[in-house]
């Protein structure tokens, strides 16, 4: 029996995982080390990590989604893919820095005050230089991009208020006030984005 066969599992991740490594090999080449914030169900991070064996890759979750998470880390069983560390966006984050970070569709669904505080806490992992990569939808100039982004953030709001589909603009102004200076905004399938920016 496959033992991860009964794991939380992501259709979606499935789908964008090829698209979003596409870009990240590109721009990734000379990276060494990299944060992934909310690593879900861990298949973003078994998938770059063993496309991307140059790359150090540290998953981190909320502490209840661990086990399920290390689980699958375990199984891949990659020289380059720790085990996974808790991580609350709201408290303490990693003490060293990375050559880059990478969040996958998690800017919507925490509230606005964790918005900010991603983006304040990214300058303690972050040096000159590193990249920020985050993918998922936006809105831009306040409307969204297609019928579906405007159901499903209807939806995000029904589960749960503090959730909506972020500004494009106001997540660029976020990241700039921290010194990160967007790079690409890179279209992807199903009305999704991967917003690059490079820390300044």
């Amino acid at each position: 029996m496959n033992p991860i066969a009964n794991l939380p599992f992501s259709q979606a991740c499935e789908n964008n995982k090829q698209p979003i490594l596409n870009i990240l090999q590109a721009q990734l080449s000379h990276c060494q080390s990299l944060l992934e914030i909310g690593s879900g169900t861990g298949q973003h991070c078994c998938f770059f990590a063993q496309k991307l064996p140059h790359i150090y890759w540290q998953a981190t979750e909320q502490i209840h989604h661990l086990k399920d998470l290390n689980q699958r880390i375990s199984h891949a069983n990659l020289a380059n893919l720790p085990m996974a560390r808790p991580l609350d966006i709201a408290q303490q984050w990693p003490e060293h820095q990375f050559d880059a970070v990478f969040t996958a569709n998690t800017l919507h669904i925490i509230s606005e005050t964790l918005v900010c505080q991603f983006f304040e806490a990214l300058t303690q992992v972050c040096k000159s230089e590193s990249q920020l990569f985050i993918y998922g939808p936006f809105k831009y100039q306040g409307q969204f991009t297609s019928d579906s982004n405007a159901d499903f953030n209807l939806w995000l709001q029904s589960r749960d208020p503090q959730s909506a589909i972020r500004d494009f603009e106001w997540i660029c102004q976020l990241a700039l006030n921290q010194g990160f200076e967007l790079i690409k905004d890179h279209s992807m399938p199903a009305n999704n984005q991967l917003l690059h920016f490079i820390k300044r």
